[in-house]
């Protein structure tokens, strides 16, 4: 057992680990409570993270709750992922201004053996547990709903901004949208738990956990919520139809490039929330940083490395440094640059094709619309040469190499 001068100092030590980049404790002063009762009694925390397998593939927005989550597993606690195959068949109403569809049975097994596959890039699987909330879920009765639903009033469900604002607007709001907090306040009560993750969206349904615990003579959890991840805009959310995200699927020279294009005023703030390096050395990249001691391209270097890392492999993270910098600051091509025949351009037996259907027919722009924007805004060169004119024909032979953006290449051949 630890001396009362050592329990202290784990105590803060875990704190000062668990605090970094969380958006809020609810309440703080509980969290070290039950830490000091997990070492006195050689017990670990239940810390519990619920996903709804809403969607096949996540970004690194997604990850920021599953890094805390491996802090607390690092620390020695237990995490627990609750994969929400009975919930998903709501689906989760925050942030959203209509009902949502349900989603069928085979959506969510197929999402969710997904979903745990990417999960264990961050988690280590040894010290997880992943739980289907179907199974305590299903088995109540309606006289165990109408029980659960004495706990809360719908004064209480229209504090949501989400519903309250639905409300106003006089949209629709299904009564099956109110028992979504209830059930997976529920799961908090079947696991016993001590410490639920979330983002700062997931604030109410968190802390309704606490007071079904409290219904149900349990101590109640702390609610920890972690802050939703900018996009490589700096500005908005991450999001795929805002199309400024980090898949966790995509190519380490995809993700190395994208993180080298985040503003540098994120840069700490990605190393705290989606990457493994230590808190004490964050603080001193840091201080670097501020002190001038440490150039802004070099700290985004070391974050694209972080990321291809936990993803793909050192050895993948290594070689996709190695290809921005001589992409990028050598001005050169890559080694494995993707190759498309003349004949699958569909270029005419004089070698020439009009610039869109050109961009169209390698896969490099999703549209003619695409395609022109990025022409008319510069980000189309051939052989190093910019194209601006989306109505220009040009002349290819086999070896040109065309570029999109920063970093899409093809080669003729």
């Amino acid at each position: 057992m630890l001396s009362l001068t050592n329990l202290e100092k784990e105590i803060q030590r875990q704190m000062e680990i668990l605090k970094t980049g969380v958006a809020e404790i609810v309440p703080e002063i509980e969290l070290r409570e039950k830490i000091k009762n997990s070492l006195e009694n050689n017990k670990p925390l239940i810390v519990k993270l619920g996903l709804d397998p809403t969607a096949p593939d996540i970004h690194l927005g997604h990850t920021v709750p599953l890094q805390k989550m491996r802090q607390f597993q690092d620390l020695g606690h237990q995490a627990v992922i609750i994969i929400g195959d009975f919930t998903g068949r709501i689906g989760d109403p925050t942030g959203k201004s209509e009902t949502r569809k349900p989603l069928t049975e085979e959506d969510i097994y197929r999402n969710a053996e997904t979903y745990k596959e990417q999960i264990f890039k961050i988690l280590d699987p040894a010290k997880t547990k992943i739980e289907f909330n179907a199974s305590w879920l299903s088995k109540l009765n309606f006289a165990d709903v109408i029980k659960l639903a004495t706990s809360c009033t719908v004064a209480r469900m229209l504090e949501r901004d989400d519903f309250a604002k639905r409300y106003a607007e006089e949209k629709p709001i299904s009564i099956h949208e109110f028992f979504y907090p209830l059930m997976q306040g529920y799961d908090s009560v079947a696991l016993n738990a001590d410490v639920e993750l979330g983002g700062t969206d997931q604030k109410f349904n968190l802390l309704m956990g606490r007071t079904l615990q409290k219904d149900f003579g349990q101590s109640p959890q702390v609610a920890l919520t972690t802050p939703i991840l900018e996009g490589l805009d700096g500005v908005q959310k991450m999001s795929k139809s805002l199309g400024n995200y980090i898949g966790v699927y995509e190519t380490p020279r995809e993700m190395f490039g994208k993180t080298m294009s985040i503003p540098d005023e994120l840069m700490i703030r990605y190393y705290e929330l989606v990457t493994n390096v230590p808190v004490d050395e964050i603080r001193q990249l840091e201080q670097g940083l501020a002190n001038n001691e440490l150039h802004p391209r070099d700290l985004k270097m070391r974050l694209g490395w972080e990321i291809v890392n936990i993803y793909h492999s050192k050895d993948e993270a290594n070689q996709a440094k190695e290809e921005f910098i001589r992409m990028f600051q050598n001005k050169e091509v890559p080694d494995d640059m993707p190759e498309i025949s003349i004949e699958k351009l569909g270029i005419a037996t004089d070698g020439k094709i009009d610039i869109v259907s050109l961009i169209i027919n390698a896969c490099l722009a999703p549209s003619r619309g695409e395609a022109r924007r990025l022409i008319e805004q510069g980000g189309v060169k051939i052989n190093d040469q910019k194209l601006s004119d989306a109505q220009a024909v040009v002349l290819l032979e086999i070896g040109d190499i065309i570029k999109v953006g920063k970093r899409k290449f093809v080669r003729v051949i």
